[in-house]
């Protein structure tokens, strides 16, 4: 299924910039999820391979809350746009919608390897994701990239508030004990606190949620591979 919606990504970082600006009045910081009506997750994650410029997009489908594997759909693309702080999303989508396209079922749910609203525009790649696919979509981030959090209690589930400019833009989450935690904030059409019990039932004893951790791991098998062919 092709998304109906796009924009070029081939552009200028004044433009990208415009075109943050625009698409985050978009953003839809809820209504609250009911994860009894979810039945598939899609993780999603990338790889590049810099030297030759291509971008190694990946979507993993999962059943909901099983979590058993589904379809692996992936897409290389070239590069289209520098790496520029806080314009991530330029790089990535034009690899990753393209392998969530390629899934013959379309997700009720997306986590993305990346920040949402927790963002310097408010519009970081999960709320990109989100608004060109009308798809509720997560901002599950290994790295915090702006504002100030408390650090979460040693436990599961433990959590602490983002802020930013004086309101909270998504919250460190402890996904497993003895690890770092996770930075999760809204992408689109969910709220936080569904975004954290979402998180937490996908995830199956590692850091990452078990959708994106599938996805990391086939994005890095996809490169060794494209190294051991000459590729890269």
């Amino acid at each position: 299924m092709l998304f109906p919606r796009r924009h070029a990504f081939d552009v200028s970082v004044a433009e990208a910039r415009e075109i943050q600006e625009r698409m985050r009045r978009e953003v839809s910081e809820g209504p609250p999820l009911d994860l009894s009506g979810v039945r598939r997750v899609a993780g999603t994650d990338i790889s590049y391979l810099r030297e030759s410029r291509l971008a190694l997009g990946v979507a993993v489908l999962m059943s909901f809350p099983e979590l058993e594997p589904l379809e692996t759909a992936t897409a290389v693309l070239e590069v289209p746009f520098p790496y520029v702080p806080g314009l991530l999303s330029f790089r990535e989508l034009p690899a990753l919608l393209p392998a969530l396209e390629a899934l013959s079922t379309l997700p009720d749910l997306i986590l993305a390897d990346g920040q949402g609203v927790a963002h310097p525009r408010g519009f970081g790649l999960a709320s990109h994701l989100g608004v060109l696919t009308s798809i509720p979509t997560i901002g599950c981030a290994k790295s915090r990239l702006l504002g100030e959090a408390e650090e979460p209690g040693t436990e599961k589930g433990d959590w602490t508030p983002l802020r930013y400019a004086g309101r909270t833009v998504g919250a460190a989450l402890r996904t497993r004990r003895g690890v770092k935690p996770l930075y999760i904030s809204v992408g689109h059409l969910i709220d936080l606190p569904s975004c954290l019990r979402a998180v937490l039932s996908c995830t199956r004893g590692f850091r990452l949620p078990e959708p994106q951790r599938r996805a990391h791991l086939e994005a890095e098998k996809l490169k060794r591979e494209a190294r051991a062919r000459g590729d890269a």
